[in-house]
């Protein structure tokens, strides 16, 4: 089974409800977390899993042959992103902007273009007992973050439970995230802002047809509208946990798990008893 844990901003307790959730399951069942939220991953912060295996994710790119060149321009015809430009009648590559689908290196008539990988970010794994992870680390500078997405959601796949940290927003990576899940789990702020928000992400998730329950976080006081929109659409409300600074205060002190499973551990059972006993038929 594989759930998604996703919100529509950042900043919402997402990854801390991942971690915990993770960590809750771990006890029952094989479980994996896999951190899909690239470009700051930071569940294992809270796990402190060791980390056994690290190995590099390349994307092909365009090289081109400039003595087979003639210069048709063909290439920088078929590239939709731009990637592939002709300078007085000579392509330049630009690594970038390249999306890696080929394209170029099929419509060229005279086969002057091969594909080089070049490196985009690094695949990290480990377990700690039942409890296994993997994350993927964008290099520096990069922004594909799409194929380091797909090849972090290869990892454990013997793991009965797997739970995707996505990332926050509603954009191609967190679609990347959500697809093929069996469950999304919306963690949603309970302010305009994260009422907005995680709207986009639930159009997300109901476009691909998954089903979704919501986690309302970090709760002041209730938002009409958030209520309004979980009845309305019919979401499970899987569970709301209150304004704590201590949740804050327990991550300075490297224990926000110990804090998580102590005082709210009914909430964490609640969810994942909902997704044992009612997603998974």
């Amino acid at each position: 089974m594989n759930i998604a844990i996703a919100s529509g901003k950042g900043g919402t307790g997402k990854t801390t409800l991942s971690a915990t959730l993770a960590f809750y399951a771990s006890q029952f069942q094989t479980t994996a977390l896999l951190d899909c939220d690239v470009e700051e991953p930071d569940a294992n912060l809270l796990l402190k899993i060791n980390v056994e295996n690290r190995y590099p994710v390349n994307v092909l790119i365009p090289q081109v042959d400039m003595d087979a060149c003639t210069g048709c321009g063909k290439c920088q015809k078929v590239c939709q992103y731009n990637a592939i430009v002709l300078i007085k009648a000579r392509p330049l590559v630009l690594p970038e902007l390249c999306h890696s689908c080929g394209g170029c290196y099929l419509a060229c008539p005279e086969h002057a273009i091969k594909e080089i990988p070049r490196p985009i970010g690094t695949i990290e794994t480990g377990n700690s007992n039942n409890l296994f992870y993997a994350a993927g680390v964008l290099n520096i500078g990069e922004h594909i973050t799409t194929p380091l997405i797909d090849e972090v959601k290869k990892e454990h796949r013997h793991a009965t439970l797997r739970i995707i940290d996505a990332p926050p927003g509603s954009s191609c990576p967190v679609i990347h995230a959500m697809e093929h899940s069996d469950f999304v789990i919306l963690v949603a702020e309970p302010t305009p802002f994260g009422f907005h928000d995680v709207v986009l992400a639930y159009q997300v998730a109901k476009s691909l047809s998954i089903p979704c329950g919501i986690v309302i976080n970090n709760m002041v006081e209730e938002y009409e509208p958030l209520r309004n929109f979980i009845h309305n659409e019919n979401i499970p409300l899987l569970a709301t946990i209150p304004h704590d600074i201590n949740i804050a205060r327990s991550t300075t002190q490297d224990n926000l798990i110990d804090y998580m499973i102590s005082n709210y551990g009914q909430h964490i059972q609640n969810i994942y008893e909902y997704c044992t006993n009612r997603v998974i038929l």
